[in-house]
């Protein structure tokens, strides 16, 4: 099977994005830098591309410049073993400039979406009783950052 690496347009700070994630995310590493040659748009040496591995996933960041802006319509989800890595990915990511959005989405300070996810969310979500589905679900529409313990308050009305 093919791989697949994201990569993702910032408007010159593709290794300050990059540099920021590898802190943010365990296991995580830059793997290469490459910088416009001679006769490029920009000064020769600039950063053109950095690639980086986030907890074993491969991105690549482009120095493309202003023309285009993330939205979210792309995002990126995290899937968060407990109420500990939602608080650790969502303060991280919002810190510095970033913003809060609804149902555990966010946009971090270079403009990429996140959904910071609790699998409590997916199996609460599953549960075969419809009247604890509406209830998590009514929950989570009044929520920025995903709260388990909200939500298990919901699931038991």
């Amino acid at each position: 099977m093919p791989k697949i690496t994201p990569w993702l347009w910032f408007d010159m700070n593709a290794q300050e994005a990059a540099e920021y994630y590898i802190t943010v995310f365990p296991n995580s590493r830059i793997l290469k830098v490459t910088h416009y040659p001679e006769g490029a748009p920009v000064p020769a040496g600039t950063v053109l591309a950095v690639e980086f591995e986030l907890d074993g996933t491969l991105f690549a960041g482009l120095n493309g410049g202003p023309q285009f802006q993330f939205s979210e319509a792309v995002s990126f989800s995290i899937d968060c073993a407990d109420q500990d890595e939602v608080d650790h990915y969502w303060n991280a990511l919002t810190g510095g400039g970033g913003e809060e959005s609804q149902c555990g989405w966010l946009k971090d300070r270079f403009g990429v979406s996140w959904q910071v996810v609790p699998r409590r969310l997916d199996e609460l979500m599953s549960d075969p009783d419809v009247g604890v589905v509406e209830r998590v679900s009514e929950a989570l529409m009044k929520m920025r950052k995903i709260k388990v313990p909200v939500l298990e308050e919901a699931a038991r009305g």
